[in-house]
């Protein structure tokens, strides 16, 4: 037998090398999978620049918590699953595109996701339960599923008389309401024109009360009412709406009103642990990229051919020269 049959160097390369022609061969397998289409709407009105969690030792905004949380998410959606993303401000919701297959668009979404900025918002207020009755009035012909990440902060507040009726919002579609934020009370930050920072907003800066329509307290408790001119009275209202926490209790019910799942958006295995407590994935038969593990095979074997004889020369070295000495 020639010498070169006896050599696991050439067993080691000739398998090396098969494993890399299976490599361009694509081996695939087809297994089940649950397969995700989400419409992500993240909240990006002022409160979401509140500074209530932490990335290692700094402190950091919710958007841009999200941001970190939905990137990281993204990338151990299994291929087929599609993402769609848009913004929420106001009363509304805007989609940035329809929704993208997520390893052959990964590349554009996670951009989009990076670009996600306060200063897109069109308008100040945040109405939360209005802004979920329009996204889903606009996803009602559509397969994908709600994700709706906000903290739930509408601003100015509520207007009871005017509150949106939840169970007109009851949906058979499965969705995932996700908290985002701190329970304890925060301050908001403030910016110029120019997106500098320049401190918090004050209790003089935000309206504590809605002003809209009519006043749901009787007119003979409200100071300085005047039906025409001030319905709601002409005392000066002070509150705490110029800080800013997780409003989890009104999530919950609106979530539980609409028929969606709620969770708290604590890391992003809690995003992703959501996801499947909320069973919004469909269990689909796609085909399982194999190509990795046979170009693991080959580098390893490579590895062990050219690597090997030089570990076992310098281990030999260094023994031979520890019993001389």
């Amino acid at each position: 037998m020639p010498r070169v049959f006896s050599d696991y160097r050439f067993y080691g390369l000739l398998i090396a090398l098969l494993a890399m022609l299976l490599v361009f061969i694509t081996p695939n397998t087809l297994a089940k999978q649950p397969i995700y289409n989400l419409t992500i709407i993240v909240d990006i009105t002022r409160s979401m620049n509140a500074m209530d969690y932490q990335q290692g030792d700094k402190a950091v905004s919710r958007l841009t918590y999200v941001k970190q949380s939905l990137h990281e998410l993204l990338a151990t959606l299994p291929c087929q699953s599609k993402v769609s993303l848009g913004v929420f401000t106001e009363r509304r919701s805007t989609l940035l595109f329809q929704p993208i297959e997520v390893c052959t668009g990964f590349n554009e979404i996670d951009a989009s996701l990076a670009a996600l900025d306060w200063r897109s918002a069109w308008a100040a207020d945040s109405r939360i339960a209005q802004g979920l009755k329009q996204t889903l009035d606009s996803l009602k012909n559509s397969d994908s599923t709600l994700v709706f990440m906000t903290d739930g902060q509408e601003a100015p507040p509520v207007n009871p008389r005017y509150a949106i009726d939840f169970s007109a919002l009851a949906t058979k579609k499965k969705g995932l309401i996700v908290g985002v934020g701190g329970l304890q009370a925060v301050p908001i930050p403030k910016f110029n024109e120019k997106g500098e920072s320049i401190g918090f907003y004050s209790a003089d800066d935000v309206p504590h009360r809605s002003s809209f329509g009519e006043s749901n307290l009787n007119p003979e408790t409200i100071e300085g009412y005047d039906a025409r001119n001030a319905p709601f009275g002409k005392a000066a209202v002070s509150g705490t709406e110029h800080l800013s926490a997780l409003q989890e209790s009104y999530l919950q019910q609106i979530a539980s009103a609409v028929g969606f799942h709620y969770s708290r958006l604590t890391d992003t295995a809690s995003l992703k642990q959501a996801l499947q407590d909320a069973q919004i994935a469909t269990l689909k038969t796609v085909p399982i990229d194999r190509r990795w593990q046979f170009a693991t095979l080959a580098l390893s074997l490579l590895m062990c051919v050219y690597l090997l004889p030089h570990c076992q020369r310098f281990t030999f070295k260094y023994f031979t020269k520890f019993r001389r000495a």
